[in-house]
């Protein structure tokens, strides 16, 4: 078979070629081409290691109802609560980084080699200590990695073996430690950690952080002579962290020393104007200065210029705010620079305060970006589409317009600038209040089979308006499935829901004649012993217990003497009455008097006497009623006559002979 390979990779035919004429192959059939034509292959293109996978995954289109392909195909493993979702992904990569952990712990066991050139990545990393030799080289190789802490402790190794560094690595190492303040950072490859790790509020003020008189301000103060680069280092880095009073005192350094900032410098300087001056027209009249002096050292301004121009105008208040911000925009889409997602974002900070005036600037910024697609280019890119859903809810209570926010969302990659688990779910509840607010009930259900739960979880609060809407509109049908959702959901234990479900399906009973009513009395029952299965269980565990209110035990009995089921009404009434102690309030007499027309049902005269000295000893007026009932319904032994008549009194008896 070698053979056969070797002498076919010399026929003649099988050679390289980029251009060649056609006669070469001309024959005399009436399908030849003319000699003039040419075959040209065109140039390779450059493909990234996805660019097949994306290829095949756009000939399938995007499948909301499906879960994300992080969480195994298997209907049992799926997670379909928000905690298990974030639990289950943060498993896969913890199990990622144990594997890598012990791969770097026991690297002297792993010294095989399993691919060709190694991949970086799965090879272990080199260890440093105090008493490591070490290079410039190693230096570079963790500047590279942006390894903080390893760079950092080789620097101070190189420095205590007075070690040269060439001015060039210093400069990269210097870069490192501002960008960073120092700290080590989340790996990027961890992807779910960064997604479901905790972020900010959106509107939180920012603070310093920065760390002062550390390893940055050192290596700045032995920088001789200080150059351009290393001005704009750490005047970038104390203003990334928000330490602005230094920052500002070495640019005007720099300024004074005729040193030349760059235009990013300019930029961090311009994003800290709040910090360094107090008053609205403090502020911009600053900002005015800075640009003019970008303008005066012949620096042309950059996207990044406009958005940290916007971002200092969010913090100026009233009417100014919005003339200065229409006149940078309007002033830099003359020069030729359009904003960026950030930069509409911004814009909504400063038109759609919370307490501010109503504007509708929302509406001409869709008219100016629907349809498009977006690249991230600045941090804040990912803070739009949560603002402009907020807007669109509290703001406008726009419906049609939140659709429109919707759509630019999924429109090609936009999705990934949602930005975190976070601001996902604060996007969806936003929009979900918004439907349930403004749509009718059947429509929202729509959009709700649509990115249920796969796409988004509602939380209780949105479960609760929910429920509040299938009140309004009578849509008792869904409660069965939404009973469901709250399971899968783990909604169970929220009191309040479990409150509104059962009052609902207390207040309105089902008509069979109707359709899609036909079998919710039993579905109805079955809820709420499920309801009443679930919390017993949690409080048998001793995890999250729940304090019974009489009020629900109350409604779920009731729920459950409508299906005439009369042994898990009787396990409801003896929770009742054998637990009085642990039970908050005192239970319902409609469902006391629905169990004794059970027990009636059931032939179960003791049980009914037993609900009658319950209702008299919590001293309920309707007893005597409830006595009349007992016997009119059963035909009493002596004894059980005896005790009626001690409960009720003997006119209860006489009453009912002369009936």
């Amino acid at each position: 078979m070698h053979n056969i390979r070797r002498s076919f990779t010399r026929l003649p035919f099988i050679r390289k070629q980029t251009t060649w004429n056609c006669k070469t192959f001309a024959t005399t059939s009436s399908s030849s081409s003319s000699d003039n034509e040419e075959i040209k292959i065109p140039n390779r293109i450059k493909r990234s290691p996805t660019d097949l996978l994306k290829a095949l995954s756009q000939t399938v289109g995007y499948d909301p109802t499906a879960p994300h392909y992080k969480f195994h195909d298997d209907p049992f493993l799926i997670p379909t609560s928000n905690i298990a979702k974030r639990t289950f992904a943060l498993a896969q990569e913890s199990g990622r980084k144990s594997a890598k952990w012990i791969r770097q712990e026991n690297w002297k066991l792993f010294q095989h080699t399993e691919m060709d050139p190694p991949i970086e990545a799965f090879v272990p990393t080199k260890i440093y200590t105090e008493e490591s030799e070490v290079e410039v080289k190693d230096l570079e190789s963790l500047i590279a990695a942006a390894d903080v802490t390893d760079a950092a402790l080789v620097y101070q190794l190189l420095q205590k073996n007075k070690i040269e560094i060439p001015a060039e690595v210093m400069q990269s190492f210097f870069e490192l430690i501002c960008f960073f303040n120092n700290e080590e950072q989340l790996d990027e490859d961890l992807v779910e950690e960064r997604w479901f790790r905790m972020s900010a509020k959106l509107n939180e003020r920012p603070r310093k952080t920065w760390k002062d008189y550390d390893l940055a301000e050192q290596i700045f103060s032995e920088i001789d002579p200080k150059d351009s680069k290393a001005y704009s280092t750490i005047i970038r880095g104390m203003c990334k962290y928000y330490q602005a009073e230094k920052a500002y005192a070495f640019f005007n350094e720099a300024l004074a020393n005729n040193i030349a900032l760059d235009v990013e410098t300019f930029n961090s300087i311009l994003s800290v104007v709040s910090f360094l001056r107090e008053g609205y027209e403090a502020r911009w009249d600053l900002m005015r200065e800075l640009l003019i002096t970008m303008k005066s050292a012949n620096l042309n301004p950059n996207q990044g210029t406009l958005n940290s121009c916007l971002s200092s105008i969010t913090t100026m208040g009233g009417r100014t705010s919005r003339d200065n911000a229409l006149k940078i925009l309007g002033e830099f889409k003359r020069i030729g620079i359009q904003p960026s997602l950030a930069s509409w974002y911004y814009i909504l900070q400063i038109f759609c305060r919370e307490r501010g005036p109503v504007s509708h600037v929302l509406i001409d910024i869709m008219n100016e970006i629907e349809g498009k697609e977006f690249e991230i280019k600045d941090l804040k890119d990912c803070h739009f589409f949560v603002t402009a859903m907020d807007v669109c809810r509290n703001h406008l209570h726009d419906k049609n317009l939140a659709k429109r926010v919707d759509a630019l969302l999924h429109h090609g990659d936009n999705y990934n600038l949602i930005g975190d688990s976070y601001k996902e779910s604060v996007y969806y509840r936003n929009f979900f209040l918004l439907l349930l607010s403004t749509e009718p009930f059947e429509i929202f259900m729509d959009t709700y089979h649509y990115l249920v739960p796969n796409v988004y979880i509602p939380e209780p609060v949105v479960m609760e308006e929910i429920l509040k809407s299938i009140e309004v509109s009578g849509s008792i049908e869904t409660i069965p499935l939404i009973w469901s959702h709250m399971i899968l959901f783990d909604h169970t234990t929220r009191e309040n829901l479990l409150n509104m479900i059962t009052k609902i399906m207390i207040e309105n009973k089902p008509n069979p004649s109707l359709p899609r009513q036909e079998n919710l009395v039993q579905s109805f029952g079955d809820i709420a012993y499920d309801i009443w299965k679930k919390i017993e269980e949690k409080n048998e565990m001793r995890t999250k217990q729940m304090i019974w209110t009489a009020r629900l035990l109350s409604d779920i009995l009731t729920l459950i003497c409508r299906i005439e089921d009369f042994e898990k009404a009787t396990e409801i009434f003896d929770k009742i009455i054998g637990s009085q102690d642990e039970i908050l309030g005192d239970a319902e007499i409609t469902s006391m008097q629905n169990y004794v027309q059970v027990c009636i049902l059931k032939k179960q005269p003791e049980k009914a006497v037993q609900c009658l000295q319950f209702c008299t000893e919590i001293g309920f007026p309707e007893s005597k009623d409830m006595a009349k009932t007992i016997c009119s319904g059963f035909t009493l032994d002596e004894n059980l006559l005896k005790k009626v008549a001690y409960l009720a009194g003997e006119d209860v008896l006489n009453d009912n002979i002369i009936s």
